[in-house]
């Protein structure tokens, strides 16, 4: 039986972290040690503020997107959090931070309670947005949304029309349906985000659905280059080349300064890199946002100020990064977050490999370890996708 700190936890809490080991689901594995003393202190001392948390509401979901990293299934699993169970875990939250909290899954809008779960979290004074495929959204959806003050939804477009990005989703008329939700989200005034992943199936696609974001006039377009995981794995072929990554990385940092749309790139983290050398070449001041929901503070932020949290509790640095770091039904999350030897190895950049290791940029970009960990098993391996020499590789 895992043992909570009671004395921490308000009466709503207190339930959390007691569920017997027995019952625990056993996707992943720890690897051994994980936990261990001497990792604690450390941990804890590198830890930064909890500032964003991908909280996966539910597996359960009406598409069948082939890049899925939840692998997504038609109805909920056993297990998943109950209402007072996902209270309980805002409560945790509310705590000891004050994080962005999307809300995702899945599909969120499948759960009959998520705009309880969203109300209750506003009332805790955490901001609760939302990322729905925009199939679900109807007007009254939408409206609902605006009346809780959800301040951001973010709906997927992997295409600028229905043929490609139905081809995605392996269903027909998800194209129309996100372009409807969207439509309702506009009516309602309702902020929202348009999130694209890239692989090889739509990579030429990209200036159209540009175009798209524009018409559609959404509030910031979020690019995803693709991380093998979940149903992602079978995709591994369609990862672009690390050559094709940079250039798109490189037309990213041209559409952001010419076009005034706010782009920002996702599981990209090398883009904090060519940000950096692009404005300082062409002698432009380098601003970025670093607080609310388009902050920019460096590249891969899993486990330092962002982690993920399944549907059954279990805690990630993020969603495709499967190394477990604990389970808040297990332990408080404050505690994983402070305590988590994960977690301590992923703040500590001393600890990086091969030429993230030694990169002048480690610091701001640090690699995607989802996808070194991905193509490696090790996630301080250096980023399999970077083409940049480091000046002291170079030296």
């Amino acid at each position: 039986m895992a043992v909570v700190d009671a004395s921490r936890q308000s009466p709503a809490t207190r339930d959390l972290g007691r569920t017997p080991d027995s019952k625990m689901p056993k996707t992943h594995k720890r690897s051994p040690g994980l936990e261990a003393g001497s990792w604690r202190l450390e941990a804890a001392k590198a830890a930064q503020p909890l500032r964003m948390i991908a909280w996966e509401v539910t597996r359960a979901c009406n598409l069948k997107c082939v890049h899925c990293r939840a692998a997504a299934v038609d109805t909920p699993p056993p297990g998943e959090f109950s209402t007072k169970e996902a209270f309980q875990l805002l409560d945790q939250i509310a705590e000891f931070s004050q994080p962005v909290i999307i809300l995702t899954g899945g599909e969120p809008l499948l759960r009959e309670d998520i705009f309880d779960i969203a109300e209750y979290g506003i009332g805790r004074g955490l901001r609760m947005v939302m990322a729905p495929n925009g199939t679900l959204i109807t007007a009254r959806v939408a409206r609902r949304m605006k009346s809780l003050g959800i301040p951001r939804v973010s709906i997927s477009l992997d295409g600028s029309n229905s043929e490609i990005h139905d081809r995605f989703r392996q269903v027909p008329g998800a194209f129309d349906g996100a372009v409807q939700g969207i439509g309702y989200l506009k009516e309602a005034g309702v902020s929202f985000q348009i999130n694209t992943t890239v692989t090889r199936r739509n990579l030429e696609d990209l200036p159209r659905i540009l175009d798209t974001v524009r018409k559609l006039e959404a509030d910031a377009w979020h690019v995803f280059l693709l991380v093998p995981t979940g149903r992602g794995k079978e995709m591994e072929a369609d990862e672009i080349s690390p050559e094709d990554y940079e250039k798109t990385l490189n037309w990213l940092f041209d559409g952001q300064k010419e076009l005034g749309l706010f782009i920002k790139a996702t599981c990209a983290p090398h883009y904090y890199r060519i940000f950096r050398q692009r404005a300082k070449r062409e002698g432009a001041p380098y601003e970025v946002p670093t607080q609310g929901l388009e902050a920019m503070t460096r590249g891969c932020l899993g486990g330092i100020t962002f982690c993920f949290i399944s549907h059954m509790g279990e805690v990630y640095p993020c969603g495709y990064l499967e190394v477990l770091a604990g389970n808040v039904r297990e332990r408080p999350l404050e505690q994983i977050w402070r305590e988590s030897k994960l977690f301590g190895d992923l703040r500590d950049f001393s600890k990086l490999k091969g030429k993230c290791g030694i990169c002048e940029y480690k610091k701001i970009c640090g690699g995607c370890r989802a996808r070194a960990y991905a193509r490696t098993g090790d996630y301080l391996a250096e980023e399999p996708y970077c083409v940049y020499q480091p000046k002291a590789e170079k030296g």
